[in-house]
């Protein structure tokens, strides 16, 4: 007989990431960039996991975008599951995983100042899932 002991985590962080923008217009292109970002990471070829440098598509894909802080690896995170919401002059990101630097950088690139925590700890936000 074998007895197998295993150790796990699940992806529980139940991480919310708000991004205040001082004004609706530069929320809504916030977030219409990650729209975008998201968009081509789901129908790129290169998912970009362990990427040390960009693919030629990405790379003029983000100058498009004018996102240039990113590093290659961190376009992954595009294809997590993560729910982005915008609500007025705030994006509301919601997710799972920790690693998250390329939302963070993008909203901060973008003029937002950025609170993030996780909803297990404040569960009274009614943010997170």
């Amino acid at each position: 007989m074998k007895i197998w002991n295993s150790y796990g985590s699940e992806h529980s962080a139940n991480l919310v990431i708000i991004g205040k923008f001082k004004d609706a217009a530069s929320a809504k292109e916030a977030m219409a960039i990650i729209d975008k970002i998201t968009k081509f990471m789901a129908s790129a070829d290169d998912d970009h996991e362990d990427a040390v440098n960009f693919s030629d598509d990405a790379l003029d894909f983000l100058k498009t975008v004018k996102f240039y802080s990113v590093r290659p690896a961190e376009l992954a995170q595009f294809r997590y599951d993560i729910k982005s919401e915008r609500k007025n002059d705030q994006i509301v990101i919601t997710t799972d995983e920790l690693e998250v630097s390329a939302f963070l950088k993008l909203l901060i690139d973008k003029g937002a100042r950025v609170e993030m925590y996780s909803a297990h700890d404040y569960p009274n936000t009614n943010e997170g899932r």
